[in-house]
């Protein structure tokens, strides 16, 4: 894990760029600090800091993401975020319990759609009993456990649990914030590219009590 953040801080520090540093933190609210890093370059460098590396095991992933989520700078939780989609293959099911310390710390859409649509589904794929955990997380108070829930089997095509999609978008359609209303939208449109029928029907249902902005985004290619 060392030999890890010392080959990203000696290439992500010296490509530090003030002057982006600070628009990129503006666009995010001013809630972090950046190095100033745009996407290719952060890419290039954390490909080139990972080359080489060992396989972890689940422990050293696991000691990875926390010493990287606790570095100020943003960028080091975009490369946690990558790192553990990378090892999709390592943690158990008891890796729940870290996801959800980073979904609910330092937490915005940023690192929470990846960790949600990329690493979370993929958890779950792997270990089906933690579908009760995403029925949890969809009833939680913190809105981006929910967020999370409600997006966690984004990429899951034909393999996707209506019951468990539509449930939790019902459960949620009249939630007060913004993330929440979007991601039901969101789940909904991308489940729609598989069965756009079923994602019609249930619109129309919930239609009084879905949000304008979860109809729209959810109805965007119908």
């Amino acid at each position: 894990m060392n030999d890890l953040l010392e080959r990203l801080d000696e290439r992500l520090l010296p490509a530090a760029d003030p002057v982006r540093a600070a628009g990129m933190a503006k666009y995010m609210k001013n809630q972090f600090p950046f190095l100033g890093l745009p996407a290719p370059v952060l890419q290039k460098l954390e490909k080139a800091a990972l080359t080489g590396l060992p396989h972890p095991s689940e422990d050293e992933l696991e000691a990875a993401a926390r010493a990287l989520w606790d570095r100020p700078q943003r960028e080091y939780q975009y490369v946690a975020c990558a790192y553990l989609i990378r090892h999709m293959d390592v943690p158990g099911p008891g890796f729940i319990e870290v996801v959800r310390d980073l979904v609910t710390t330092k937490s915005w859409w940023d690192t929470i759609d990846p960790l949600a649509t990329r690493f979370t589904g993929g958890l779950v794929r792997r270990h089906p009993a933690l579908s009760e955990v995403m029925d949890a997380w969809s009833a939680d108070d913190n809105m981006w456990l929910v967020r999370v829930a409600i997006l966690h089997q984004l990429h899951y095509g034909a393999d996707t649990d209506t019951d468990r999609l539509f449930g939790y978008c019902t459960a949620q359609a009249g939630h007060r914030d913004f993330f929440v209303r979007k991601a039901i939208g969101w789940a909904l449109r991308h489940y729609a590219r598989t069965d756009p029928d079923a994602v019609r029907a249930f619109v129309e249902k919930q239609r009084s009590a879905l949000s304008g902005l979860s109809i729209r985004e959810a109805t965007k290619h119908l």
